[in-house]
C-alpha cells in the first residue's frame, strides 16, 4: 500500500537537508537535490514500516502546506 507524506527539502552551504514535519525525527541528507529525496524517501519507508495501523491512519490526516512571501522592510 502506498500512503503520501509531506517533505521539505532546505539547501544549505553543505548540500541539502530533507524531512518529514509528520514523521518526528525522520530527517535525512544529500549532496544533492536528487540524492537528498531518494534518501529521506528510503528514510520515510523505513519508518513507515515502524508505525501501528492507527498511527499510520493519525499521520495520512496530517497535512503541510508551504508557501512563499514577499517581506517589505522599511
Amino acid at each position: 500500500m502506498k500512503y503520501r507524506v509531506d517533505v521539505i527539502i532546505e539547501k544549505d552551504d553543505n548540500g541539502y537537508y530533507a524531512y518529514c514535519p509528520a514523521l518526528e525525527g525522520c530527517q535525512s541528507q544529500g549532496e544533492t537535490f536528487e540524492e537528498a529525496l531518494a534518501n529521506i524517501q528510503e528514510a520515510a519507508e523505513l519508518y513507515w514500516e515502524t508505525l501501528s495501523p492507527a498511527e499510520i491512519e493519525s499521520l495520512t490526516k496530517t497535512r503541510v502546506f508551504t508557501t512563499a512571501l514577499e517581506v517589505a522592510v522599511a
